[in-house]
């Protein structure tokens, strides 16, 4: 690996910005705090301009290069997730219920150290603009600064790049694809109601119990039988409820789950045929069913030259890298950046451990300068200076 001496030099600064974004999280749109400590750093750094409050704490700031040339985007998420850590780090998170299980606080370490080294160097044309986002795992914080803050038109970006770290990769590899990289998810929810009654007597009753288990045995056949085996797709079914007593027929029934896939016309199908298939079940077992879908992210599609740029610069820095990765059913709102402009999303690999939305995930720190040093590369290669 070939990480830039400058950002090996200060490391241990990275480190220590980073277990200070991971003592604190915050959630949704509300990373004011994680913001306020990164705007306190880039104006350490010198950075020509800082944009504050985009999509309510998020923050676009702009390094000014040698000379005229393009203005590239570099994204990093902030924000952290509902849940309670069990790693007992010594930097660990000091509220309960938030956590820093997906690297977040890693991602705007690493462009924080990508803005310090370029805004000491300044060796490249044009523009950077450093987007620090809040609500990537809810909400869609990529979608409210690009469709409602219009930062890309705003700041006259012309191209975007993002990094997420990758817990199931070796330490300083890279990956990505040319398309799509990540997938749509898209979650549903199924109402049943039937007639409740004794459970001694279930002929006087219409019970929705079967009816929700056929349901969600039958929704398993979508993939098996209505995807093209050269499309990829998920569906999910991750609660069930219904009943209160031992001795009752419940008069309602309810499941819900997530659909992913990873083309328009896979994302589609899978919907009608989700609704076909419940509402046929539905009539064979006499009860009624209210279908609720609630479209999410769409798909993190990849620009083809984008992403084979990126993984040459990668290869420069890292272990390794590849642009012939193999989709993921993960989603990200990143999609929102690349639909708007050419770009690319990158994997990088920090060693194998709990997975992402684990209690005991923890960003490996060495990492760090490897993504500074590629959003770095990145920009002094697409930015060069005549000679």
């Amino acid at each position: 690996m070939a990480v830039i001496n400058r950002i090996a030099g200060f490391a241990d600064e990275m480190t220590g910005w980073r277990r200070h974004i991971h003592a604190h999280p915050e959630l949704g749109l509300e990373c004011h705090q994680t913001a306020a400590f990164v705007v306190e750093r880039l104006r350490e750094f010198g950075v020509d301009e800082i944009h504050g409050g985009i999509a309510t704490s998020g923050i676009v700031a702009i390094i000014q290069g040698q000379g005229e040339g393009p203005t590239t985007g570099l994204r990093a998420d902030m924000d952290a997730l509902p849940m309670n850590e069990e790693t007992g780090l010594e930097y660990a998170s000091t509220i309960h219920g938030r956590m820093h299980a997906c690297g977040h606080d890693g991602h705007t370490t690493m462009l924080l150290g990508a803005a310090k080294y370029l805004t000491e160097t300044r060796n490249f044309t044009g523009r950077v603009a450093l987007i620090f986002q809040p609500a990537e795992e809810i909400t869609g914080g990529g979608r409210i600064m690009v469709q409602d803050e219009g930062i890309m038109d705003r700041f006259s970006i012309e191209e975007v790049y993002g990094l997420h770290t990758n817990p199931f990769l070796e330490e300083g590899v890279f990956e990505t694809s040319q398309g799509a990289f990540l997938a749509a998810v898209d979650d549903f929810y199924v109402t049943i109601k039937g007639v409740g009654g004794h459970a001694a007597y279930p002929e006087g009753c219409v019970d929705p119990i079967p009816a929700a288990s056929a349901m969600v045995g039958a929704l398993q056949q979508i993939v098996a039988r209505n995807v093209s085996p050269h499309d990829r797709a998920v569906i999910t079914v991750t609660q069930i409820h219904g009943g209160s007593a031992i001795n009752v027929i419940p008069e309602m029934a309810s499941f819900c789950g997530t659909m992913r896939t990873l083309t328009p016309e896979a994302r589609t199908l899978t919907e009608m045929r989700l609704r076909e298939v419940i509402s046929g079940v539905a009539a064979a077992y006499g009860v009624e069913v209210e279908i609720k879908i609630e479209h999410g992210y769409p798909p993190t599609v990849n620009h083809a030259d984008q992403a084979v740029f990126a993984a040459g610069v990668a290869a420069q820095v890292g272990a390794s890298a590849t642009d012939e990765a193999r989709p993921e059913m993960g989603a990200e709102d990143f999609s929102y950046m690349l639909e708007a402009r050419p770009g690319a999303f990158l994997s990088i690999g920090q060693g194998f451990g709990p997975g992402l939305h684990h209690p005991g995930f923890n960003f490996n720190d060495k990492v760090a300068p490897i993504g500074a040093s590629f959003f770095a590369k990145l920009i002094e290669t697409r930015h060069a200076r005549p000679s």
